[in-house]
């Protein structure tokens, strides 16, 4: 038997053992705390890989142990085996449908790892190859400056003027695609940087509140990051707000992100519904929390501006 096999079917034991303690508590006591622990059990088997049918066939072999003590009369028993095949042959299509979200979680998981890889490698082209030709570009304007005629030179210094507007803007963009701060210092100080450089350009009034301290994993910071870019981006389009408050907190262990602006709102219900059609990229964003197994709520209405709250279950980095 493989190792891998061996790990399996300790922890199946672990279960049925753990199973069938909390089960006879329950038989016994029929108390409240003793029905809190199935909940428990079902996430700890949820946690572990475990589907239902892995469920059904742990309740079942814990409820033959029971039987056996039991000693009941042997029509009884093949009733009840009869009984719980059947039980678990009902649960095979929640079972596949089961599976079948967990593994377009997982692709979409590797896709955004993916999708994060490509960003990184723009924008490490656009700060040091497009820098380069820059450079290389001032070198030759320096070279051919002492060869023009003198009347030319205003013009050659409105080129260089240019030139210095295209690296700061290119400086920008490969900071906003890829901040390096995110990375070294973490979630609200690349927020800051974000709102920060939203504002300069767009005049918007962004306030970010946060006790937030600790690290969380890469994958969760960088989701929070570009929903919030995404949110400030649709804000700027479309709000016509002025004023932004983002929120960040943790509660219990989840990563509360709220952003409420003070713009023209819209009718939430047809996002909500997923008919809405246009360029909010919100489609984008729940997909992106679908894949670190966040959610998205919208308040909304026409007049009263807007508030978009993500849920993310965190991990804290070590």
């Amino acid at each position: 038997m493989s190792a891998r096999g061996s790990v399996h079917n300790n922890g199946a034991r672990d279960l049925e053992q753990s199973y069938a303690s909390a089960l006879e508590e329950y038989l016994s006591t029929g108390g409240e705390e003793a029905l809190r622990s199935a909940y428990e059990l079902g996430r700890t088997a949820l946690a572990d890989g475990r589907g239902l049918l892995d469920l059904a066939a742990t309740h079942q072999a814990v409820i033959t142990s029971l039987l056996e003590r039991a000693n009941p009369p042997p029509l009884l028993t093949q009733e009840l085996d009869k009984a719980q095949e059947f039980f678990r042959e009902s649960l095979i299509p929640y079972e596949m449908a089961h599976r079948s979200f967990q593994d377009a979680t997982s692709a979409l998981h590797q896709l955004n790892e993916s999708l994060e890889q490509e960003i990184h490698r723009i924008a490490h082209a656009v700060h040091d190859e497009a820098g380069q030709l820059l450079f290389a570009a001032r070198l030759a304007m320096s070279s051919v400056a002492h060869d023009i005629d003198p009347s030319l030179q205003d013009r050659l210094q409105e080129v260089g003027a240019i030139l210095d507007q295209v690296e700061k803007q290119l400086r920008r963009l490969s900071h906003e695609l890829r901040p390096t701060i995110l990375d070294d210092l973490g979630l609200v100080p690349a927020l800051e940087s974000l709102t920060d450089s939203v504002s300069k350009r767009t005049g918007l009034s962004i306030r970010i509140h946060s006790p937030l301290r600790e690290r969380y994993a890469q994958k969760i910071e960088t989701a929070v990051y570009r929903v919030v870019q995404e949110a400030l981006a649709n804000i700027t389009k479309h709000a016509g707000a002025t004023n932004v408050e983002i929120h960040l907190t943790r509660v219990d262990k989840y990563l509360h992100c709220l952003v409420q602006d003070d713009g023209i709102g819209f009718d939430a219900a047809p996002v909500l519904s997923g008919t809405a059609r246009g360029g909010l990229g919100l489609i984008g964003v729940r997909e992106r929390l679908n894949a670190v197994g966040g959610t998205l709520q919208i308040d909304s209405a026409v007049g009263r501006g807007t508030k978009l709250l993500i849920r993310i279950p965190v991990e804290i980095a070590i």
